[in-house]
């Protein structure tokens, strides 16, 4: 199933230049296109839509232990909750955590890269506020936090 997200701003980088008016296309667990909403709209009229507000940009990495909190699932919703899709192996030593990061389909790199995104590359995508505070994170094609 396809799904085009869209926000008044995407940035195609974690630090790059806000882009208004653009879109990423996601078909399954990939990034099939990135442009402009009407360009894709019109090439996908059939494609589910979902218009968030803020930024649409990349997931963030977290090159960090993770949050203290009392399971291990709810140390990796606080990265969740903070548009986080990856984090550093070297952070995963607990084979509990691991399981906890492996079960919720976050990236695990074995060193810090600069997240984007680019047609063919995983769909991992997050929403954030005027305030900063992350509002959709998307793991591999799939809403994994939304803001109520």
């Amino acid at each position: 199933m396809r799904t085009l997200h869209t926000a008044p701003l995407l940035r195609l980088t974690a630090g790059g230049e806000p882009m208004p008016d653009h879109a990423v296309l996601v078909s399954a667990d990939r990034v099939e296109a990135v442009g402009p909403l009407a360009e894709l709209s019109g090439a996908y009229p059939d494609v589910r839509v979902r218009r968030w507000p803020g930024t649409l940009g990349p997931g963030l990495l977290h090159d960090g232990p993770l949050p203290a909190a009392p399971t291990p699932r709810e140390r990796v919703h606080a990265l969740l909750r903070t548009g986080v899709t990856a984090v550093l192996a070297e952070h995963l030593a607990d084979p509990a955590v691991r399981a906890a990061v492996d079960k919720s389909d976050l990236l695990v790199l074995p060193a810090a890269v600069t997240s984007a995104l680019l047609r063919g590359g995983r769909a991992d995508l997050a929403v954030h506020g005027v305030d900063g505070a992350c509002l959709v994170t998307v793991v591999a094609g799939r809403i994994a936090h939304r803001r109520a």
